[in-house]
């Protein structure tokens, strides 16, 4: 992801791979059966971390009911929330997203759904796709009890149903300070569609959700730069 970024910091014009070429594929699996009820009520937050932010950031900007999508930095401490050092795989950062979502039409659980289901692969430690490192590990900071018994219900729950060929990684701990990312981050995937990297490893999870999520798909995302104007 480095040398990529150092690329579109210097603004080269590349022309893109075919999307055939895309790096994992989604998983269907089942709804989790410890969930939230679906009910009004102030605006939540959930912070999640699957890999590079690009991607996951790219995905939730397409889900109904998700109000804005940050791309960050969570598991460490503000003087090292910068993307040069938080590269370096030292700071106890993982590149993370926070969401912020209507209770009333999306759930914490189907938040969840989608993250082990298109977001990224929970198998892999410390890596996901091209991209190596604990900055990149799989990892839910939950904000409450609530999120907590959720998240852990429905690891155990696509464990013992063996959903995937091998055990889930993912890290639950408590949320602590998010940091969001710098800038140039921000709505990557929407402002980059054909940088070879969002084609390759991101692109295919936005038809993901389409094809596997119909009913939380929406064609036009929730940008962090709309919300700035």
């Amino acid at each position: 992801m480095i040398w990529l970024l150092v690329a579109v910091l210097l603004g080269a014009l590349v022309d893109a791979p075919s999307p055939a070429a895309a790096a994992e594929s989604a998983v269907v699996i089942p709804a989790p059966a410890v969930n939230d009820v679906k009910a009004a009520g102030p605006v939540q937050t959930a912070v999640l971390a699957g890999g590079c932010f690009w991607g996951v950031q790219g995905v939730y900007e397409h889900v109904r009911g998700v109000r804005q999508v940050l791309s960050g930095y969570a598991g460490g401490d503000k003087a090292t929330a910068t993307y040069e050092a938080v590269s370096a795989g030292r700071t106890r950062h993982a590149e993370s997203v926070q969401i912020r979502f209507d209770p009333k039409e999306i759930s914490y659980g189907e938040i969840l759904q989608i993250f082990f289901s298109v977001v990224h692969d929970p198998t892999q430690l410390d890596y996901q796709g091209p991209d190596a490192g604990p900055q990149y590990r799989s990892n839910i900071f939950y904000a409450g009890g609530a999120q907590r018994k959720i998240a852990e219900a429905y690891i155990a729950q696509l464990n013992q149903g063996q959903v995937f060929g091998a055990a889930i990684v993912t890290k639950i701990e408590p949320s602590r300070d998010f940091y969001p990312a710098e800038g140039y981050h921000q709505d990557f995937l929407t402002r980059n569609p054909r940088y070879p990297y969002i084609v390759i490893n991101d692109l295919p999870k936005i038809e993901d959700l389409k094809r596997l999520f119909p009913d939380l798909y929406r064609a036009t995302p929730v940008l962090v730069a709309a919300a700035r104007n």
